[in-house]
């Protein structure tokens, strides 16, 4: 029981992190990224659809997205998409492909993007915590319940904060290499 305890603790943790590396895919750096592009939805065919269902996306260069839709009429549609997803950047549509050119980012829009990106590691963190907290409380109704001893319980919170330490850790590591990945010109 106490195995499982930790397991649940385990997975729910490393959906935590899962989701903190998802932020911060969704923030923008001075480089261009097809996950920029994640969250766009395209009004295609009476219903609103993925982006990434409507056309194919590519990073020919560093600063440059394209999308290549697969039909041809969606063109303004998948342009006014882009448009709406308030992403700071603006199409440009030649006939066949839409360009998307990402600008270069400013000192202060630079230092406004790290303070996201260290919300969303501390929503991490958190999640983790939360996670920490519910295995400890499960291991505490083990010891109350007398399913396991004060020994057995003592060990598995142990575990569980070394789980916790070496998450946060992790966290901490992908916060920094995306502040520098921010941060460099």
């Amino acid at each position: 029981m106490l195995k499982e305890i930790q397991a649940k603790a385990e997975k729910e943790m490393r959906k935590a992190i899962e989701a903190t590396l998802k932020g911060f895919n969704g923030v923008r750096t001075g480089r261009a990224s097809l996950a920029l592009l994640d969250g766009v939805m395209v009004e295609a065919y009476g219903s609103a659809v993925p982006l990434n269902q409507v056309g194919t996306l590519a990073v020919p260069e560093t600063r440059l997205i394209t999308v290549q839709p697969w039909d041809p009429s969606l063109l303004t549609a998948i342009e006014r998409a882009i448009l709406k997803s308030d992403l700071g950047v603006t199409p440009g549509n030649d006939g066949k492909v839409i360009r998307i050119a990402i600008p270069s980012l400013t000192e202060e829009r630079r230092k406004d993007l790290v303070k996201v990106v260290r919300k969303i590691a501390e929503e991490g963190r958190v999640a983790v915590r939360n996670a920490r907290r519910e295995a400890n409380e499960s291991l505490k109704r083990q010891e109350r319940e007398k399913e396991a001893s004060e020994d057995d319980v003592k060990h598995g919170v142990d575990m569980v904060q070394d789980l916790t330490n070496r998450l946060i850790h992790e966290i901490d590591g992908l916060l920094a290499k995306k502040e520098k990945e921010i941060m460099e010109f």
